[in-house]
């Protein structure tokens, strides 16, 4: 089914697969995750007209298209994205979001036999994408997050949805607020846990201690 054209103000999310680099080390592995993501995503956009998508390797750009309210558009878009992640940590991927509201704009324009054009571009769309991509703090895996910037207003009445300064972080992980803070404890206790594992390595290389083990 292709994709309307739009051109207005939304909510366009960028997500990615984490650490795909190193599944493409395994032909197959990254096959696996691609075949996954795509399959997920079509069948999630299908049930969810409002809501549009482009898929390239292991990213995709989803938008909503409709000129509804800010809130009333944000709340079509994050049940898509909460299905999309646990749809696919039962293959054990997990995705990075980012959101951003603005001006966003898609026009599908076939050229000629063989090549296909279609424009993306706009402020929304380029926020999402360099928030993914290289703002700090970095995206961890499975985390969600909205830029504030462009915010209209305040946004209010959602569950789930956390204010961390320059940022709303969306924890689709978490079936209510009450179970947000375990979970940030875990999730932290795990990176420290990531982290002790790689310096006790470093060490015992350091004091040649590695046959030793």
């Amino acid at each position: 089914m292709p994709i309307s054209n739009f051109d207005g103000r939304t909510f366009v999310a960028f997500t990615d697969v984490s650490g795909f680099k190193e599944m493409m080390k395994d032909d197959k592995r990254a096959i696996r995750a691609l075949d996954h993501f795509y399959t997920s995503g079509y069948s999630i956009l299908r049930e969810n007209p409002s809501i549009h998508g482009v898929f390239i390797s292991d990213c995709a750009v989803l938008f909503v298209n409709n000129r509804d309210a800010q809130d009333a558009q944000l709340r079509s878009l994050l049940p898509v994205i909460e299905r999309l992640n646990r749809d696919l940590l039962e293959y054990d991927i997990m995705l990075t979001t980012s959101i951003a509201y603005g001006q966003f704009s898609y026009h599908q324009r076939l050229e000629f036999h063989g090549i296909e054009k279609n424009p993306v571009y706009g402020n929304a769309y380029l926020s999402a994408f360099f928030d993914n991509q290289s703002s700090q703090p970095r995206l961890q895996p499975g985390e969600c997050r909205i830029v504030k910037d462009e915010l209209e207003n305040q946004l209010s009445g959602f569950d789930r949805l956390y204010d961390r300064g320059k940022y709303l972080y969306f924890y689709w992980m978490v079936a209510a607020d009450a179970e947000v803070k375990l979970f940030d404890e875990r999730y932290t206790d795990a990176y420290q846990q990531k982290y002790r594992g790689m310096l006790e390595a470093l060490k015992d290389a350091a004091n040649n201690r590695l046959h030793s083990q």
